[in-house]
């Protein structure tokens, strides 16, 4: 009996341990019922939703007035590589003086530049003189996306770190990533849907109207923003870029954003070679549908493989899909080619910023999600470009070389330097946010085998 009494114990005691190590499960219904959090997710929304239009604004207007897919590229370029320099610098200033603090003049600014951007090419200005309106309009788009990721951390990590807080910060970056790729399956379809109805100069002048808008209104909610973090007397600010770990995804998100920029100049420049302009946002937006898709399934996923090993996985399958975009002999096919590609975009977005969260303190996550977003919109920039000449000069089909070549080369830096993406175990080779001394504990080792939660949070509090 008692020996029968111990193997019943040990049996209660081992399911016990297993249900332990179990990952938590948070699903997005109990996310969105989180106190406050439509208060600052609606705004966002709005405010979100002209990223992917103004880059396809700026395209279908400049290739308009100018007759171009190479200056048209190249202007879209330019804003796009202003917004990867000077996004990140935001961020850090959101970091130290609050979100509303940027955030207003930002969106006045963007409003500002982008009718400038519109005024010239519709007056058929020299391209050097779209090229430097374009720079003050994609430096004041507003980085949203990062501050509501900051905003989620700040909520969820408040109260220390714990499975459920890790596990509700991690589904809360599932669904940015989902919110993400929802603007950029609405936005190409609305500002070509503008500029089929009214014109291109209308899509970018609604771009500007939401982005003021919805910038004012999210920059209103203070309650529900990080606090700020002030450095101590006679300490200096570190940078979120100097981790090794966050230059390397921001490297392979450069990736990602030739992905987004090649396939957002060829599939409008091969829309146009078979005849059917106005389909090109639909194609495109079909490809970030797929991502969307990809995305909602991988947020209610309780996974066991480490995020470092996802990501991975995720980006070898994007490359795959790039790889047969330029054989695609119809639209048709086209449109499957790119729901396929884009079914891997949004898991190796939400691995990446799952990642780049534990390796910063507080006080630098808002500017390491900018390097992200900001290392996206400078792929897609260097695509955009890049696409623009090879059509230019060789034809549609050959802008698709772009996505494979960029994504191969982002999965070439990630295999060889994945072991940059583990968390410190010591406060040693930190990055502190207002000090650049070390500090803190690093996450439990155990935590990756939950697919990094708890690892998350432990970063999160620094």
């Amino acid at each position: 009996m008692t020996a029968r009494r111990t193997v019943d114990n040990a049996a209660h005691t081992s399911a016990d341990t297993t249900a332990a190590q179990a990952p938590a499960r948070v699903g997005y219904g109990e996310l969105l019922r989180t106190p406050g959090a439509w208060t600052f997710l609606a705004p966002a929304l709005v405010a979100r939703l002209p990223y992917a239009m103004l880059s396809m604004g700026i395209l279908l207007l400049v290739t308009r007035t100018h007759g171009s897919y190479g200056t048209a590229g190249t202007v879209t370029a330019v804003a796009a590589v202003a917004q990867a320099l000077i996004g990140p610098q935001t961020g850090r200033l959101a970091d130290r003086y609050g979100q509303a603090s940027v955030l207003v003049p930002t969106v006045l600014v963007h409003a500002v530049s982008v009718g400038a951007l519109i005024a010239l090419a519709l007056g058929h200005a020299p391209a050097w003189s779209l090229f430097l309106a374009a720079v003050p309009a994609g430096a004041s788009v507003p980085q949203i996306g990062a501050m509501v990721r900051a905003r989620w951390v700040a909520r969820f990590t408040a109260d220390g770190p714990s499975d459920s807080s890790a596990a509700r910060v991690s589904t809360a970056f599932a669904f940015e990533s989902v919110t993400d790729e929802f603007t950029f399956v609405i936005g190409p379809i609305l500002a070509s849907g503008i500029a089929a109805l009214a014109s291109p100069a209308t899509a970018l002048a609604a771009e500007a109207a939401l982005t003021l808008v919805g910038g004012l209104a999210f920059a209103a909610q203070r309650r529900t923003a990080p606090a700020r973090i002030v450095p101590q007397p006679g300490t200096k600010r570190v940078s979120a870029l100097a981790s090794p770990g966050v230059r390397l995804l921001a490297g392979t998100f450069l990736g990602v954003g030739a992905v987004f920029g090649g396939m957002q100049v060829s599939v409008n420049a091969f829309a146009d070679s078979v005849g059917q302009h106005d389909a090109g946002g639909t194609v495109y937006g079909i490809f970030a549908g797929g991502s969307m898709l990809a995305g909602v399934l991988y947020g209610v996923i309780a996974w066991r493989r480490p995020v470092q090993q996802r990501m991975l996985m995720s980006y070898a399958l994007l490359v795959l899909g790039c790889s047969t975009l330029w054989a695609m002999p119809n639209l048709v096919a086209l449109t499957v080619a790119g729901l396929v590609c884009g079914l891997a975009i949004a898991p190796t977005l939400i691995s990446g910023y799952t990642l780049v969260e534990t390796l910063v303190a507080d006080g630098a996550k808002t500017e390491a999600f900018t390097w992200l977003t900001g290392a996206i919109g400078l792929g897609l920039a260097v695509g955009s470009m890049a696409a623009g000449k090879l059509i230019d000069g060789h034809g549609p089909s050959t802008g698709f070389l772009v996505p494979v070549i960029g994504a191969g080369l982002g999965l070439v830096a990630l295999y060889s330097m994945r072991h940059l993406l583990v968390a410190p175990g010591t406060g040693s080779s930190r990055i502190v946010a207002g000090s650049a001394a070390a500090g803190g504990t690093g996450p439990a080792a155990g935590s990756a085998e939950r697919g990094g939660a708890a690892q998350l949070v432990g970063a999160a509090k620094g």
